[in-house]
């Protein structure tokens, strides 16, 4: 009797867990890559044909769309495509956009000091944004850059 009590005890938990699990998913969401070469193909599966071959540890993506352990996905460059979800992660990163450098300060504002200047294109850590402005390392180098130069900062 109490080995039957468990065992429905146990489904019923496992069932709550579902839709827990789920949230956690909700899309659309920033996700980058975790590998150093990952394909993106134009349909959910690995039957279908590569549309862009991705060797940017790193780079931000737009998570659109979930399907069988897939992603539909958008690059910095509005390029949207499936890859597989192990070849991402949640770490929050943020590319460069733009055409000219973006200004890296020491302080969240643009009167503060200029620390470097970023080429568009460059992709950094992302930290914390506040103001405008976003915390952002990029190798070695930390500071803050301005939210609307960056490609994976704010709302999906």
């Amino acid at each position: 009797m109490n080995l039957r009590i468990f065992s429905l005890l146990s489904l019923v938990l496992a069932g709550l867990s579902i839709p827990a699990s789920a949230q956690e998913a909700k899309v659309p969401y920033w996700a980058s890559i975790r590998s150093t070469e990952v394909n993106m193909r134009v349909g959910p599966g690995e039957d279908y044909q590569i549309s862009w071959v991705y060797q940017r540890p790193q780079l931000p993506l737009k998570v659109i769309r979930l399907k069988d352990g897939w992603r539909l996905v958008q690059d910095p460059d509005g390029a949207q495509g499936w890859m597989l979800s192990r070849f991402l992660t949640r770490e929050r990163t943020a590319y460069v956009r733009g055409r000219e450098p973006a200004d890296m300060r020491a302080e969240g504002n643009s009167g503060a000091k200029l620390l470097w200047r970023l080429s568009p294109g460059i992709v950094g850590l992302l930290g914390d944004c506040d103001a405008g402005w976003c915390e952002l390392t990029v190798g070695p180098r930390k500071g803050f850059v301005p939210q609307d130069r960056l490609w994976g900062a704010g709302e999906p």
